[in-house]
């Protein structure tokens, strides 16, 4: 006899409410550097002529047709981690249609894309390098409810837009312009894939977009690690013979409260998510295995290690409780580091959504419990670099769900490619003009600690 009791109830929306009247109280008071980025950082002639802006300005327009085609053919195809072909294709079909030499493959991934812009003076002794990188990997069973597509279109954008300015006006710039196509940032870490394999070792910056609800020059987005635990015990009769058993199970359960009750010691904005795989498969047999996934995410490069300890410490402890075997398995695929944003490039993509009619607020006013990750971080702590956000959505629609998918094949998600291709193009040519600006960004650099051994900082 089957009985049915319904008590489920939606959770409230009072503090997703409170947090959007928040912001907008944020928002409000950070106004002015809103209507003034260039001042902000006494750089008020930073960057690119006007005259060149407008030509890159105008350059971007003529191309919306062939990016809004590349968003929704991405968007009507999505493709998952490291399965990009077609996604691959259309971008570097694009690149080629407007002259460039698109490369697919290369960097250890097969469906990576490569293709450059290089003055004709270029000395890669003297002169600088900014890479644009491009996503277009999708979700399962989501598809592009992260909007890469729109990553896509906007690095795609941007690195035509400079190609054909340079055709335009050969002493635009002096330097390189690199289009990656990064594959597999969905848990996959692309773009680490691909630096241990060189992708980034001769650039001087790096930039990117991610379409959001808000428009953010910057926002926190926090490390994460991944782990598998499996505890290993001795099978039993459940009923006859229980003390012949070491229920594996027990341990998972143990391992599960106790990273329950250390999330109270943890830091505000740590994150820790696990989920019990596996666990036995009949109740009067006690398992001798189970097994977990866990998501560990912290904002600093350092304390996601403290973290990961801790949490080492609780499954070992659930282990130690239930005489059961336990094996930790880190990071199959490498681990995302918190972006680490660059300031100076920063106040120069404002100031280019400024002259689009956007509005890109600054850091700390959308709250850092609204965070995530991404393996552009890995990026930040080799190369400056940016990773602002786009609003293509309603404040309240969250990432990787049905209506920001929705969101990513709209007329909102058609003007954010143009927007974001004229920022990130207008960030990389003020770069490669400007030697003080250029100075201050590598400075900053420097200043937060400069280059990391990725590979190694969890060893």
């Amino acid at each position: 006899m089957r009985r049915e009791y319904e008590n489920l109830s939606g959770p409230s929306d009072f503090y997703l409410s409170q947090l959007d009247r928040e912001t907008a109280q944020r928002a409000e008071a950070a106004a002015h550097l809103q209507d003034a980025p260039d001042e902000a950082d006494g750089a008020a002639d930073s960057g690119a002529s006007d005259q060149l802006r407008s030509a890159l300005e105008t350059i971007t327009e003529s191309l919306r047709t062939d990016l809004i085609d590349l968003l929704y053919s991405l968007h009507q195809h999505p493709e998952v981690a490291f399965e990009e072909h077609r996604s691959a294709a259309e971008v570097a079909e694009l690149l080629r249609r407007h002259g460039l030499d698109a490369v697919i493959g290369g960097f250890g991934l097969d469906t990576a894309v490569h293709a450059e812009v290089t003055s004709a003076d270029f000395d890669p002794e003297t002169d600088r390098t900014i890479a644009v990188l491009a996503e277009y990997d999708a979700l399962v069973g989501l598809g592009h409810g992260c909007g890469h597509n729109v990553i896509a279109a906007t690095a795609v954008g941007s690195v035509v837009s400079l190609a054909r300015l340079l055709t335009e006006d050969p002493a635009a710039f002096r330097g390189r312009v690199v289009l990656l196509g990064t594959p597999a940032e969905e848990g996959r870490t692309g773009k680490e894939h691909m630096a241990q394999h060189g992708a980034f070792d001769d650039l001087d910056a790096a930039i990117m977009i991610h379409p959001y609800g808000y428009d953010l020059a910057d926002q926190v987005w926090l490390g994460r690690r991944v782990l598998t635990a499996e505890f290993e015990g001795v099978s039993a009769h459940a009923s006859a013979q229980p003390f012949q058993g070491r229920n594996a199970l027990d341990a998972a359960s143990l391992a599960y409260q106790g990273l329950g009750l250390l999330r109270q010691q943890m830091l505000p904005v740590d994150r820790l998510h696990a989920v019990i795989t596996e666990g036995g498969e009949r109740a009067s047999i006690i398992p001798d295995r189970a097994s977990m996934d866990l998501y560990v995410r912290s904002k600093y490069p350092e304390s996601l290690r403290e973290l990961s300890e801790r949490v080492e410490d609780v499954l070992r402890g659930a282990a130690l409780m239930t005489g059961t075997n336990l094996a930790l398995t880190w990071d199959e695929d490498p681990p995302s580091l918190p972006v680490r944003t660059n300031s100076a490039l920063t106040d120069r993509w404002t100031a280019a959504q400024s002259r689009r009619g956007r509005s890109p607020l600054p850091g700390g006013v959308v709250p850092e419990t609204v965070a995530a990750s991404t393996d552009f971080g890995n990026v930040s702590y080799r190369v400056p670099g940016i990773h602002p956000l786009l609003k293509i959505s309603d404040s309240d629609v969250a990432l990787h769900t049905v209506e920001f998918r929705e969101a990513a094949g709209s007329p909102r998600a058609e003007d954010a490619a143009v927007d974001g291709a004229f920022g990130l193009a207008a960030t990389a040519l003020d770069f490669l003009v400007d030697d003080e600006l250029a100075a201050r960004v590598r400075e900053e650099f420097e200043a937060s600690g400069g280059a990391v051994d990725v590979p190694s900082f969890f060893d």
